[in-house]
């Protein structure tokens, strides 16, 4: 962060003073009432008549990064530093600039300043979020050590520190980790889901992954999504998907799609030649919007597919899902929906992550945070709402850390009503 050189030090007025006031006064209520925007225009004007204010300074840092506006912030921030350098809050303040600008570096280091003169929860947790960003985990787990230390009560630091130990397979430090987080106030679905992750081995503790965590995973994921898992994961199950769907019913023409998790429109792709009406259903916005861009969907749905199975009144005779229930342990409300949509005859085929056989459970959520399930729970749910099994065929779904990540698919027909 670089200083702007010095502002003038000509003495305000009285009038001018207490008007300055009044302005910094009414523009922290506004920011305390959620006026995030009138907040900024208050302490603006504010500084008009007293431009070396320090807290109206570093007040309008804060809400310029609030409006995603970093290179005002960063300036705002910048004035209080050359008053006062030693500022705690107008570094943590920039160092939020720097980070929505992409200058990930610099913000680190400012963070650090934040957090070497603050002596908060707060700067440690930001710091180690940085160091998350630049791939640098290992630094990041000392990061949230510093935070739990400043303020053992930190819960967003535990949660943090044990997705770290997760990763590292240290899953009884993960789950120590995520009951801190849960004992100091994060008592929340995604604190459960790791906990759950990591403990017992996550035979059917929980029926299906929060919607929180897979619409903001996937809401971040999108913009790299398609490069990521299919150049480097050597991700391969639309292929295989679409290939057997093709081969299985070879010249047929499917006039209703319904693709469940269609995410940027990989399977559609590969049907779009002999499908009708397409439709997809997806929790992340931002995923659906590159299905959009495929120009290949007739409609699209931002929902989880249970919901939309319970209320739609379009019924198909194509329902694919490649890798989406890797994200939802029991399937039984989704088997149920889906049978409750498909015309006789109709065909439903999907992928699942394969369940360890020696285990003998028909699902568990795994420490990857990914359901994984077994073949026998995948035909008793078919015998049980009226699907017949037309194949099933194990062969890698992706790879994860350099591992084939062995898959099933499971290709069903919907027996006559």
């Amino acid at each position: 962060m670089s200083l702007p050189p010095d502002a003038s030090t000509t003495p305000p007025s009285p009038d001018a003073f207490e008007r300055a006031r009044q302005l910094f006064v009414a523009g922290l209520e506004m920011l305390a009432g959620g006026r995030i925007e009138e907040a900024e225009q208050s302490f603006a004007a504010s500084l008009e008549l007293l431009p070396d204010r320090v807290s109206t300074l570093v007040n309008l840092a804060a809400v310029r990064v609030r409006l995603g506006r970093p290179a005002e912030a960063l300036e705002a921030a910048e004035r209080v530093l050359r008053i006062e350098p030693r500022n705690a809050d107008a570094w943590f303040h920039g160092a939020e600039a720097l980070a929505q600008g992409g200058r990930l570096e610099e913000a680190l280091k400012a963070f650090g300043n934040a957090a070497q003169l603050n002596k908060a929860a707060m700067p440690w947790y930001r710091h180690g979020q940085v160091l998350q960003d630049l791939e640098r985990d290992d630094e990041a787990l000392q990061s949230y050590e510093h935070a739990i230390a400043a303020d053992p009560a930190f819960a967003p630091a535990w949660t943090n520190k044990g997705n770290i130990l997760r990763e590292r397979s240290r899953l009884a430090e993960a789950a120590e980790a995520f009951r801190q987080a849960i004992a100091h106030g994060g008592a929340n679905e995604l604190n459960d889901y790791y906990l759950a992750a990591v403990s017992s081995g996550g035979t059917q503790a929980t029926a299906t992954a929060p919607d929180a965590y897979v619409e903001g995973l996937f809401d971040a994921y999108a913009n790299g999504f398609e490069r990521h898992v299919v150049d480097v994961l050597g991700y391969r199950a639309h292929e295989v998907l679409a290939g057997e769907i093709t081969r299985l019913a070879p010249g047929r023409w499917f006039d209703s799609v319904l693709d469940l998790g269609c995410g940027t429109g990989l399977c559609s792709e590969r049907l779009k030649t002999c499908s009708g009406s397409m439709i997809g259903v997806d929790l992340s916005s931002q995923m659906l919007q590159k299905a959009e861009a495929t120009g290949n969907y007739a409609t699209l749905v931002h929902q989880d597919i249970g919901s939309f199975l319970q209320a739609t009144d379009t019924r198909h005779d194509l329902v694919m899902a490649g890798d989406v229930f890797i994200y939802v342990g029991d399937l039984a409300a989704v088997f149920a929906g889906v049978q409750r949509v498909t015309l006789p005859g109709g065909l439903f085929c999907f992928s699942l992550e394969v369940a360890q056989q020696d285990k003998g459970v028909e699902f568990e959520l795994q420490p990857t945070l990914r359901f994984a399930h077994s073949e026998s729970y995948a035909r008793r749910m078919a015998a049980e709402h009226g699907f017949e099994v037309v194949r099933m065929l194990y062969t890698p779904l992706r790879r994860d850390q350099r591992n084939a990540i062995d898959g099933l698919f499971v290709f069903l027909r919907k027996t006559a009503a």
